[in-house]
């Protein structure tokens, strides 16, 4: 199958470099439009403001509508974003169908309620939630369910509003399962360690992820929950499922129906790559080999400008020649504290070996960029 595949999300570049890889043309619809996704892309369309970090509905769906008359084009695939704007995923285009989950079945995910009631029926474990405030803040978490990226946690006792729920601090380490599913049953792609840190006044920002973390006592477990989540909310295509880990137990969070950020580090898992894998699930098949297992482990981190800052053009040229640099900046770019930079990758023997090598990659660009004093407050 060859053709124009359309992605979308806050960030398409996994998407479109997949896309590359299954020998598809790619649109490419974003917040960003960063040099490597442009250069993946037949095309590229912004759909939002960077600095408001969200989807414009009608940006997207002019996007969508121009795309439509791309000869050969295959459909779109939604990646980050939706969360909040599930109802998007609805969006009738002629000739351009979503290749992957519709939006009821989105919403039955994401909503806390629904979910855990869900979990709890499956016998699945979770940590307690409450959806009135606690009596006591302390061991608490408030989350936002239309949130993603650990961008809508905050510790309980903040201000709230509506459509959050409470969570009761789950220790142990913050995880991840890749896996693909037909509807009713599931393959596992990878587990993976997620890199999550406080980012300013936000406690549990996902930065990146590790993987595949191998993990005997983990996998299956895994592989049983899946077996009943799949078929309960009728998953399709690529997705994660968020968990903790303690002493070879998980304890669920939520799932993210859809391609998840965490594809880059397995995009050879099988041939022609994992968005035309997702496409094929969707429509209902599932790779009959397991994935390949990809020597030693890998990782992807985020960079976040800790202070006001631009790029430089001798930094935008050696971030452009890195093969261990992505999500690249035009030069020139501005940044304010907090805000993403680039992404950063690395390959080593063990999951703590690469997050020594991801830190030591994101700190190097971290001093490369100029400071910018009049982008102070």
């Amino acid at each position: 199958m060859s053709g124009t595949v359309v992605v979308a999300g806050l960030c398409a570049r996994p998407l479109a470099e997949s896309a590359r890889a299954a020998g598809w043309r790619a649109i490419a619809l974003d917040l960003f439009g960063d040099a490597d996704t442009r250069r993946a892309s037949l095309r590229w369309h912004r759909i939002g403001d960077p600095a408001a970090g969200a989807i414009d509905p009608a940006l997207l769906r002019h996007a969508l509508q121009r795309a439509a008359r791309e000869p050969g084009v295959l459909g779109w695939v939604a990646g980050s974003g939706f969360e909040a704007i599930p109802d998007l995923l609805a969006t009738r285009i002629p000739g351009l169908p979503l290749r992957g989950m519709e939006a009821a079945a989105v919403r039955q995910v994401r909503e806390p309620a629904a979910f855990f009631a869900r979990l709890d029926a499956l016998g699945l474990p979770h940590p307690e939630v409450s959806f009135d405030p606690p009596l006591a803040d302390e061991g608490w978490l408030v989350k936002r369910a239309a949130g993603s990226g650990g961008w809508h946690i905050r510790h309980a006792g903040e201000a709230a509003g509506g459509g959050c729920y409470w969570q009761r601090i789950q220790p142990g380490e913050p995880m991840s399962a890749l896996f693909l599913a037909d509807g009713s049953r599931a393959r596992v792609v990878a587990l993976n360690r997620l890199v999550v840190r406080p980012l300013g006044k936000l406690p549990y920002v996902y930065m990146g992820a590790i993987g595949p973390i191998r993990d005997e006592a983990l996998a299956p477990r895994l592989e049983q929950a899946l077996a009943a989540l799949v078929p309960a909310f009728g998953l399709r295509g690529l997705a994660s499922l968020d968990f903790v880990a303690r002493q070879g137990h998980p304890c669920l969070l939520e799932i993210n129906p859809r391609p998840s950020a965490s594809m880059v580090l397995h995009g050879d898992a099988w041939p022609g790559g994992l968005l035309r894998a997702h496409v094929r699930a969707v429509d209902g098949e599932l790779p009959r080999d397991a994935p390949s297992p990809a020597p030693g482990v890998r990782g992807c981190l985020t960079v976040f400008a800790t202070r006001p800052c631009r790029v430089g053009l001798a930094l935008s040229g050696e971030l452009a020649q890195s093969p261990h640099c992505h999500d690249l900046p035009a030069p020139g770019a501005y940044f304010t504290p907090g805000e993403p930079v680039c992404t950063v990758s690395t390959a080593a023997g063990s999951a703590d070996a690469v997050l020594v090598d991801l830190d030591v990659r994101a700190g190097q660009v971290l001093h490369r960029l100029s400071p910018c004093e009049e982008l102070v407050a």
